[in-house]
């Protein structure tokens, strides 16, 4: 009897920016929004079952969006109710998640002017293939 294989990948079609800052997320939502020109509002958090014996675990979740190229940014805190969303990166303290499309300039820039905020420690853009936990981000 022949067997087929089948082979299943996950796409992660979406960039990831970590944050490190001490200040709470509508703090930096609040600083985000003001000098990069967003509008992030909080939306119902993030709830995902991984946490001990199956428990689920809350996360802040902010979202905004660009109507003009349709693409959606959402502001997760990776410090959970009960653990961490990406427990490898623990030095992070937020995700800056983007869906759909947008310009490798933009990007840069957007980047650069959160480094420019002087209550965020560090902006950086994470490659989420490399990430062991990076299930925990597709939602």
């Amino acid at each position: 009897m022949n067997r087929k294989n089948l082979k299943f990948e996950i796409d992660f079609d979406f960039i990831l920016i970590a944050v490190t800052s001490s200040l709470k997320d509508y703090r930096i939502c609040y600083l985000i929004n003001k000098y990069l020109n967003f509008n992030f509002t909080k939306i119902d958090d993030l709830k995902l079952d991984i946490g001990p014996l199956n428990g689920s675990i809350l996360f802040s979740l902010y979202h905004h969006n660009w109507e003009s190229t349709e693409t959606d940014f959402y502001f997760i805190g990776n410090k959970g109710s009960e653990g961490y969303l990406v427990p490898e990166m623990r030095e992070a303290d937020y995700f800056i998640l983007i869906k759909n499309y947008i310009d490798d300039d933009d990007l840069e820039a957007m980047i650069y002017n959160l480094n420019k905020i002087t209550e965020i420690v560090a902006a950086v853009k994470i490659d989420p293939k490399k990430i062991k936990s990076r299930e925990n981000l597709l939602f």
